[in-house]
């Protein structure tokens, strides 16, 4: 298995775990997925890398029983997640499957709108993932992806680097390699959907916070054990150094949880455009 979609694939537990909180967190991604793509009653969506069921679920409630969403991943245990949350959720109108973004399953011209949260900056092949997003919607279709934004401006993650570069070597990270800021460069998602042949591309800047009603312990539990990354530098420390790390974090996070409630600003692109 591909070294990233194993740690994904090991990190599905917990995502299901959490997916109550995560679905809070990101909301605000998902509504401007929703708005950017015009997203509406009665149609038909393609969510690529929809992990356990997010923003799918939220898109096959605004579509309603007249419109349809199929929610695709790499990873079963996203998807099997994902499916269980639709069905105790009573949700009907929306499909499941199990693909890579860049080999999807779909008949050209199928959707009426392909959109990935926070997805794309992990796809092993991105210029052949958005031709395929591109391939299976409709003419004039929209296409809409969220990415993380400039690393300084996302303390969600960097206090979690800060202090764990204290205890491991953290190599500079490749700068097309997957992994969270990608496509934290202003420009360099939209340049690629350009070259993959959508139409009228942009991109916006979006600033929101992202918040929960969790503690910063709880925030270091849910770190922990949704970052196969995170997970796997823990795995190299001792007992005493892991717990050390663990509540420096806490420590250094504190000042984004007034009341003992999640809040750190955050910086997301949101790069959109259309089939011609």
């Amino acid at each position: 298995m591909d070294e990233t979609l194993r740690e994904w694939n090991d990190s599905a537990a917990a995502w299901r775990e959490h997916s109550g909180t995560i679905r809070t967190m990101f909301a605000p991604l998902t509504a401007a997925i929703i708005e950017e793509a015009g997203i509406h009653a009665g149609q038909s969506v393609l969510d690529v890398a929809g992990g356990p069921g997010e923003p799918s679920l939220t898109i096959a409630e605004v579509v309603g029983p007249t419109g349809s969403v199929t929610c695709t991943d790499a990873v079963a245990g996203m998807v099997n997640a994902a499916e269980d949350e639709a069905k105790y959720r009573g949700l009907t109108n929306i499909s499941f499957q199990q693909c890579l973004a860049d080999a999807l399953p779909f008949a050209g011209n199928t959707f009426d709108a392909a959109v990935s949260r926070l997805g794309a900056m992990f796809f092993p092949d991105v210029p052949a993932a958005l031709r395929e997003m591109l391939r299976v919607i409709k003419p004039t279709a929209a296409i809409c992806l969220v990415v993380w934004g400039r690393n300084e401006l996302n303390p969600f993650t960097t206090i979690v680097t800060k202090v764990m570069s204290r205890y491991v070597t953290m190599p500079p990270a490749e700068p097309d390699a997957p992994g969270a800021f990608r496509f934290s460069a202003p420009g360099k998602l939209a340049a690629l959907l350009a070259e993959a042949g959508a139409k009228d591309v942009r991109e916006r800047e979006l600033n929101f916070r992202i918040e929960a009603r969790i503690t910063a312990e709880q925030f270091w539990l849910m770190r922990a054990g949704t970052s196969g990354t995170l997970r796997e530098k823990l795995a190299t420390l001792s007992a005493e150094d892991s717990q050390r790390a663990a509540l420096e974090v806490q420590e250094a996070a504190r000042e984004f949880f007034p009341n003992d409630q999640m809040s750190f600003p955050a910086q997301m692109f949101v790069v959109s455009g259309r089939k011609p």
